[in-house]
């Protein structure tokens, strides 16, 4: 697939970003792609990991945690501390 015509990494849901990460991990292990596609790639591949890990962070994000009482009944949930 031409780097063209590759969908804009800000568009790919988690699934789709991490799928087309590991397939770029396995074509730069198997060492046949030339040098200039393999720079090309292994950029994409940066842009890719990147966008996982703020999908992570946005998912993070909404998680609660739940708060018990003393004797570890469960309250309510307050927002995960995100740092």
């Amino acid at each position: 697939m031409a780097e063209n015509t590759l969908p804009d990494v800000k568009t790919l849901s988690f699934e789709r970003a991490i799928e087309e990460l590991e397939s770029i991990v396995k074509r730069l292990e198997e060492g046949k792609v030339p040098l200039e596609e393999s720079v090309a790639i292994y950029e994409r591949g940066e842009a890719l990991k990147r966008r996982c890990e703020d999908l992570l962070r946005q998912a993070e994000a909404r998680v609660e945690k739940i708060t018990t009482d003393a004797s570890g009944q469960p309250v309510g949930v307050e927002p995960l501390d995100v740092q």
